[in-house]
This record gives structure tokens, sequence and C-alpha cells, in this order.
């Protein structure tokens, strides 16, 4: 990833005003068993106390890294669990980068976290009929085909 994603100025602005970047060595004799790391590049978000929230394995171009970061980011505000702040990075990814494959995810997760807070079945509609307007073809849409039999009810 140093050829290509990490050497990206977007990529390196993004980091740096977001995470705190700490690079080892997948053989490294403590942090590689205790996060499991088989392969690499591994990327580890991780929260203050050190519980990991997204993990990714292999390499990303830069416009697929920066998705995968918020989706991250977003996935470790939604455990902890404060769902508007993880609406707020699954939106920026929805709203800067669309074409990610990540995207799908971040419309799921997106309408989970406010159905959570709201309770509000509509959430789960707008999530089944944004993926099937926007991402026919995803994996996503199949995990949210349950949400079009709520239409009925509402």
């Amino acid at each position: 990833m140093d050829a290509v994603a990490y050497i990206n100025p977007a990529v390196i602005g993004f980091i740096n005003e977001n995470l705190i970047p700490v690079r080892l060595q997948a053989s490294d004799p403590v942090f590689g068993p205790k996060f499991k790391v088989k392969w690499t590049p591994t990327l580890l978000l991780l929260d203050a106390e050190g519980t990991e929230h997204y993990r990714t394995l292999g390499f990303y171009p830069p416009q697929e890294l920066i998705p995968s970061l918020l989706l991250g980011m977003g996935k470790a505000k939604f455990d902890q669990p404060d769902r508007p702040a993880a609406c707020g990075y699954f939106e920026q990814i929805l709203a800067d980068h669309a074409t990610s494959t990540l995207a799908p995810e971040a419309v799921y997760l997106n309408g989970v976290s406010r159905y959570i807070e709201t309770h509000d079945v509509k959430s789960l509609i707008g999530i089944y009929d944004r993926l099937l307007d926007d991402y026919p073809n995803s994996p996503w849409l199949t995990r949210a085909d349950p949400y079009r039999f709520l239409k009925q009810g509402s």
C-alpha cells in the first residue's frame, strides 16, 4: 500500500486529521497474535481502549481506502453506542464516496442506526428503497429484503 494508497495526498490528509496511525510488523510477537494478524496488509480500527471495531485485509486503492476508514470509524461509533455520530460517518461515505463499493453497507448501517435511535420503521424501509434504487446488485439489498414487507404495514 506504500506504493499507491499511503502516498496519496488525500489519504495522508485524511489519516492525519482523523486517526492515530500505528504501523506494526505482522510478526510483532505481542500484537500479531493479540489481533490475529495472518496476512498483510491488515488494517485495524481500534478505540482508545484497544478494542477492535473494524478490520480490512488486502490492498485498497486510494479512492476506496478513505471510505473504508470512514466505515470503520462509523462502526466504532455504532458499537460505543453513539448512533448519531455513526450516522455522520455513514452519511459522509454516501455524500463523498457514493460510487464506492462500501456505499451500500453505509446505506444499510445508516438506516439501522436511525431505526435504533427512533424506532421509526421508515428508516428500515428507506434502507431497502435506497439500495434498490442506487445499488440493486449489492448483497446488502439481499440483507435488506425483509424490510420491503414493512411497506405493507406503514
